[in-house]
């Protein structure tokens, strides 16, 4: 391990309820990733994210290319979204999933100072050949943004981990310890890179995560963090559903943690005629005004944000419709990165 760390230097990741600076968004133009002509409705779905979110914090937009911006900028601003609150950022990512290989932004509050951890990224354990290109987004994004920065050197991905503000991560087994992902670390050594790098003290580990998933199990479709001591846990009331059993376990294990578990319902059975999506209510973003949660025209979307309402009294709970952005297998926390504030 590289020393020093940000554990050693002050730093830590903050929850994703403390204070923002800003929202990162890569806007999506593969059409690999979403086909059969879904591309526009997911760019309506970002427009609506960039809506919810802009009054409350900066949005720094990753986008392609000039033609792109100018096309993006028209957009907005027909749609009446305040531009002085959106920077774009001319750097071409392959795909639109920034919270997995977008840098994790951590904080040393006695300096108020910000610095990145550049984990590397190798495409969900080498699923996507094509993809792997975007491990080099952090230090490119860095070479503008000019911030400390660290290097791990192992693999990790930003949707499989959660944090509270209390030096507690949340994680699961069928990621973390997956053979696709540092085949030389144990459980145990994994656990020092995160407390290290994360500035944790404590490290909580899940099972596995929901059917469909291609990520092996990334915590952000199962459990989010609240508070400090209370847990949002995707649950299937349903026996006969495939995933019942999964988020049940995920469940007792949470309340043997001595946390305050609250059932956050499923959406059910989503599918692209082939296989199951990964759809869940648990893949929502934490502003500083607005809680964004991908819905999907079930009869459990106004349920679920009933029970994300009640743990944000002081936050306005929005729902966007993310069926077409689910068939590239990420919703709302999956595409989105947060900047501290410092």
């Amino acid at each position: 391990m590289k020393d020093p760390t940000p554990k050693s230097l002050g730093y830590r990741m903050p929850a994703e309820w403390e204070p923002q600076h800003a929202i990162w968004l890569t806007w999506p133009h593969n059409e690999l990733t979403w086909p059969d002509g879904m591309l526009h409705d997911v760019r309506a779905t970002y427009i609506e994210i960039i809506r919810a979110l802009h009054t409350g914090q900066k949005i720094k937009l990753l986008i392609k290319d000039s033609d792109s911006q100018a096309a993006v900028r028209h957009t907005l601003e027909r749609e009446g979204i305040g531009l002085s609150q959106v920077q774009f950022v001319l750097l071409a990512a392959e795909d639109s999933w920034i919270r997995d290989y977008g840098p994790t932004f951590v904080v040393n509050p006695s300096e108020r100072r910000l610095a990145m951890i550049n984990w590397t990224f190798n495409a969900w354990g080498n699923k996507y050949d094509d993809l792997i290109a975007d491990d080099r987004i952090p230090a490119e994004l860095n070479k503008s943004l000019r911030l400390p920065i660290f290097e791990p050197d192992i693999v990790m991905e930003g949707g499989s981990i959660d944090v509270n503000s209390a030096g507690t991560v949340l994680t699961t087994e069928q990621c973390l310890l997956n053979r696709n992902r540092n085949p030389h670390l144990d459980r145990a050594q994994i656990e020092v890179y995160l407390r290290e790098f994360l500035n944790v003290t404590k490290v909580l580990w899940l099972r596995e995560g929901i059917v469909g998933d291609d990520t092996d199990g990334h915590i952000d479709d199962i459990a989010r963090f609240v508070s400090n001591d209370t847990v949002l846990c995707a649950f299937e009331e349903d026996p006969a559903d495939e995933n019942h059993a999964i988020l049940r376990e995920n469940f007792e294990r949470l309340v043997s943690f001595g946390l305050n578990v609250q059932k956050l319902p499923m959406p059910g059975y989503i599918d692209d005629r082939h296989t199951r999506l990964p759809a869940s209510y648990a893949n929502f973003y934490i502003g500083n005004e607005v809680v964004v949660v991908p819905v999907f025209g079930h009869a459990n979307d106004t349920p679920a944000l009933d029970v994300i309402q009640r743990c944000f009294s002081s936050r306005r709970v929005v729902g966007v419709h993310a069926t077409a952005m689910v068939h590239g297998l990420g919703t709302i926390h999956c595409c989105s990165q947060q900047e501290p504030t410092v």
